[in-house]
Order: structure tokens, then sequence, then C-alpha cells
């Protein structure tokens, strides 16, 4: 039965009630109903200022307050209550994080095409020091060759990249600034850990190159996995709109601190967007500070959950986590590791990957280890414990460089083993085919992506300098020859390729 409304009648309300003895049920029916009526009035105000989704929100928020049983306010609360403006307390988050939100522009150089292009990107970033530094993505500004940056007043400066780091998709980058000059305001780095589901976040950015922009939601997860982009890290996932061009923009707390860096969201829709912690940011930057990178270390160890659900695989234990498999030659087989064995402690921390969750936090273990020195790991292998040391190496470079082959028509790039882990298994060191222009004298030939050149003319190529020299001997003697012999392996076939660059695409 529907609890009675405790008020004088209005116009279209019936007056007339059965009567009722008083008991403490029909006391906290009144309240709920007090309590509802006062949301219901301080929503009203601000109702009209609010999209439908977020009217939609703060509706919510009202039933999950008269859900509570044993609530109960103290006299005064109730006209506190009856204050409560929900803009202010966006707005003055807002105000803490939006004039630091900044607008970036870059050229950037692709060869993707089968040729050097060059093309110019947008993205998003937030000052985080009064030295000009700002946070934004990796692939923001990635290969770029110029970096402007608007702030919020108008200025415009030039940036240069500080450090950037491909597994996280994080990137700092510093504005070059007059001599002494300091910028202001600058954002505080929150601490997204204390995040609980249900909390409200505003994503700040450009989207689609429009300069700047907020837009509000909750936190939908604060510890989500994605498979194939959760090396080093888990994300936060929000359903406030995180569009092309928020990239680098902070996700920002109602406390006014930025607890994440926007960097994935979806296209259509625009309720699923997920942001890189920003408990992960502070572990990370001042290694990007001081060697223009993350400086990872590597073990050659690939690791998998105890309990893993996907694959339907379920292994003994409850604490460690098992190694799935060694690299051969890497500092894991080097030092005794096998398949199967169980990863219980590292230099007496323990490790618990019970679940794929817990997996990036022990990949960060491990790539935070210091680089050469034996780091002491706790093993269970069947009914037997072991004590391994291990010696991690630098990991260095995670994609290959580039080069374009003008006339040729194509490009190329270096292999690298976490870039190209096909490639790698048939060449550890090697170049191959990255792209090719169509049309072409490349395309002509038969030459396709992927192809790993082997010889030009007999020449043994192994590196991208090598294949550079080769080519601009090509071009200086192209009035007198104008074709080369490669020998590519594709797919684990050898192929013999005859190149006629006579033809000139360029000027056609």
């Amino acid at each position: 039965m529907r609890p009675p409304i405790c008020l004088a009648g209005g116009k279209g309300m019936k007056r007339n009630f059965p009567a009722r003895a008083t008991s403490p049920t029909r006391n906290r029916d009144c309240n709920a109903n007090n309590r509802m009526v006062i949301l219901l009035l301080a929503m009203k105000s601000t109702a009209r200022h609010f999209s439908v989704r977020q009217r939609g929100i703060a509706a919510c928020l009202g039933w999950i307050i008269l859900a509570l049983p044993n609530w109960a306010a103290p006299k005064n609360d109730f006209a506190d209550l009856a204050k409560l403006d929900f803009r202010e307390v966006v707005r003055q988050s807002k105000d803490s994080v939006f004039p630091t939100v900044v607008f970036i522009k870059c050229v950037r150089e692709s060869h993707e095409h089968g040729k050097k292009q060059f093309q110019e990107v947008a993205g998003s970033g937030v000052l985080i020091s009064p030295q000009g530094e700002i946070l934004s993505n990796w692939h923001v500004v990635d290969k770029a060759t110029e970096i402007r940056c608007l702030l919020f007043d108008g200025r415009a400066f030039y940036a240069d990249t500080v450090g950037a780091d491909k597994d996280l998709d994080l990137a700092l980058i510093r504005l070059r600034l007059p001599d002494a000059a300091k910028i202001e305001p600058y954002a505080a780095l929150g601490d997204s850990s204390k995040l609980k589901e249900g909390d409200f976040v505003m994503a700040m950015g450009a989207p689609w190159g429009l300069t700047r922009s907020v837009s509000i939601g909750i936190v939908a997860c604060t510890r989500r996995y994605l498979k194939g982009n959760s090396e080093y890290s888990l994300w936060l996932q929000t359903d406030a709109s995180i569009s092309p061009g928020n990239s680098g923009g902070p996700l920002v707390s109602t406390a006014g601190e930025v607890v994440g860096i926007n960097t994935m969201g979806a296209i259509f829709g625009g309720d699923l967007g997920f942001a890189v912690p920003s408990a992960t940011i502070r572990e990370v930057l001042p290694r990007l500070r001081e060697h223009g990178d993350a400086d990872w270390s590597w073990t050659g160890l690939e690791i998998q959950a105890i309990r893993d659900f996907n694959r339907n695989v379920y292994f003994e234990g409850s604490n460690g986590v098992i190694v799935a498999s060694v690299v051969p030659g890497g500092p894991a087989q080097q030092a005794g590791i096998r398949d199967r064995d169980r990863i219980l402690a590292v230099n007496g921390l323990p490790v618990n990957g019970y679940a794929e969750e817990d997996l990036p936090a022990i990949r960060r273990m491990f790539g935070l280890l210091p680089v050469g020195q034996p780091a002491a790991m706790e093993v269970r292998r069947g009914d037997e414990k072991l004590a391994i040391a291990i010696v991690p190496r630098r990991k260095g470079k995670v994609e290959g460089t580039e080069l374009d082959c003008p006339r040729w028509d194509l490009t190329i790039k270096a292999i690298n083993q976490f870039d190209n882990k096909d490639l790698y298994f048939y060449r550890k060191e090697g170049v191959f085919i990255f792209a090719v222009r169509h049309p072409g004298n490349a395309s002509t030939a038969g030459l396709m992506p992927r192809d790993i050149i082997l010889e030009i003319d007999g020449a043994n190529v192994a590196t991208v300098d090598q294949l550079k020299d080769i080519h601009g001997r090509s071009l200086a003697d192209i009035g007198t020859r104008t074709r080369v012999l490669l020998k590519v392996l594709r797919n684990g076939t050898m192929r013999q390729v005859i190149l006629d660059f006579a033809r000139d695409y360029e000027k056609e």
C-alpha cells in the first residue's frame, strides 16, 4: 500500500484520508515523504538547467536517499538540504580545473600510406606545474614534428615532448616559456584509488577540435581490464562523454582534482569512456621526466591469472601468479623459471594474481624492478618451493624506426620484439615493408606490407641505416640503373622480387 501524503492538500489533491492510528511505521512513511518533497524542491530550481540525462541522475539519487531505511536528519538538516544546489558542486570543481585544460594541435609525420606525409591532429592536455608541464596521451603527440598549445586565457605556445610511454598511452610535454616565466593556474593530481563506482566525475577536453568543453557522468568501474590495452594499468571507466579530441584531457573529481587522463571513448553513444588512473600516473611521472620514457624493465615473463574465467582455466592455489610462458633467451628463462611455475613473492613482497584484473599491477611491479640488479623471486613448482634470482633488462623501444623510400614507393620499419612478435619470430634483427603506395613501383613489383627484406642486390639488410644507404646509392645511380633485386621473407616463404623504379609516380 502506498504511504499517505503528509502535506495539506492543494489543487487537484484529495483531502479526505481514512483515519489511522499513529504508529512508528507511519511516522517513517511521513519522514520519507518529507524528504522526497524537500529533494524535489531542491531539484526544481536546478532542473531547467540540466539535460534529460542529468535530471535522471539527480532523480536516481533522490530515490537512493529514500531507500535508506534508518536515515534520519536533525531538524536543521532539512533546511540545509533544501538549499543544496548540485550546480554549485559542479561549478566549484569545474572552476578548479577547467582553466588548466589545454587545446593541443600537432603536425605528425606518417609513413602509413607508402610515403612520408604530414598530418594535423588535435587533442587535449592539462597543465600540472608552473613550469608549463602538460599531461596528455602518447597517441596525441606520437611522431609529432610540431606541437602547439592554446591556453584558457588565449595565449599560445609551442611545446616539446619531455617523455612518453606507448604502453600506458601517456605523454608529458612542456611549453616553451620565456625565461623565468611561470604558468598559473595548474591542476592538482588527485588519488584515483579513493574513487568508488557511482562517484560523479567530469571529462574535460577539446572534442572534435572544438577548443574545450566539459561533460559530466559517474565512475562506472574503477578497475576495468581491457585485454590488449592493460599491460601495466587498469582503466577508470566512466559514462561522461569522451569523444575524439578529448584524448589527453583530465577526468576530474567533484573535489576539483585530476583523477585520470581521458584516453579512449565510444565514437557513437558517448556513454563508454576510459581514462588512465592518476595513481598509475603518479608512479611513472618522475620516470618520464628523468628518462624520457617510463624506462620499464623486462623479465621475459608472460603471466596468467590463477582463476582465468575467460579461458576457463583454473589453477591450484589462492595466491601468487602463474607463469604462462617465458620468452626464449629472456632473463626469466636464463634464471631457470619455467612454464606453470607459480610466483609467490618478489623481493619479499607478496604477489596476488587471482583474477585478470590483478595482472597489470604485477606487470608494473616487474617493470619497475631496477635494471641489472638481481630480484629475488619465491616460486612454487609442484610441491617444491624455490628461491630464484632474476636479473631484469631494460625493455627499450617498443616500436621500430620508420623510413620513407621515395621512388621505390614504399616505407620500411625496423622489426621490434614487442610491436612485431610474429616477424621477430623469423628474424631477431631486420626490417620489413611497413606500407606500399598505390599506385607505385613497389606495388607493381608485387611487394606487400610485412614482407621482411633480407637482401638487396646480394647485400645483407639488417638495419634501417643499411637499407637507407642502399636506397640512397640506387637513387644516385638512377641515370644508369633503375632495377634492384630484393630477397624477401613472406609468411615464412623466401621470394626473389625485381623492383623497377624507372617510373616516377610522384610527378604523374
